[in-house]
């Protein structure tokens, strides 16, 4: 499954990029209950994260890695993956394209990939409309968070 998917949004670049960072994730992610430095290195690729996951009442860790890193005044790029549960091998991009000082543009993309038959069969069962709802729902609360910050900065 792969996704890529585009959202103009009315705020500074910097301030939809800090709501990236490490400390901040969980208001655009709030299932992710932890997020713990593991290994921080020089030019921010190859650092790792202990993430936690929480699911109903189940709570998945695993290890996040930056794959790629940008981070310019008009181009903010970040690239992670991890695998979940030893089934799915997950890559996502966030990237920020600055137009003008209060306009950003958005682009999330990435994919899940299963690693066994039982990662294959859950994907292929999973529903496509179900899958956009979660690729939609994460860039409106990134919008939503973004907007607020805006807001709350004037």
């Amino acid at each position: 499954m792969n996704w890529k998917e585009r959202m103009d949004i009315e705020a500074n670049i910097e301030t939809i990029w800090r709501l990236f960072d490490w400390d901040n994730q969980q208001r655009i992610m709030p299932q992710v209950v932890e997020n713990k430095l593991i290994e921080e290195t020089e030019g921010k690729i190859g650092t790792k994260f202990q993430q936690k996951y929480k699911e109903g009442k189940r709570v998945e860790t695993y290890i996040v890695e930056v794959l790629e890193y940008e981070d310019t005044p008009a181009y903010k790029h970040l690239k992670v993956g991890f695998t979940l549960a030893k089934t799915f091998n997950i890559r996502a991009a966030y990237t920020l394209h600055k137009k003008d000082e209060h306009h950003t543009v958005f682009e999330y993309s990435g994919s899940n990939e299963g690693i066994n038959l039982f990662g294959k069969i859950m994907l292929k069962l999973g529903s496509t409309k179900g899958n956009q709802k979660v690729v939609t729902d994460f860039m409106k609360r990134v919008q939503q968070e973004a907007l607020k910050d805006e807001r709350n900065a004037v």
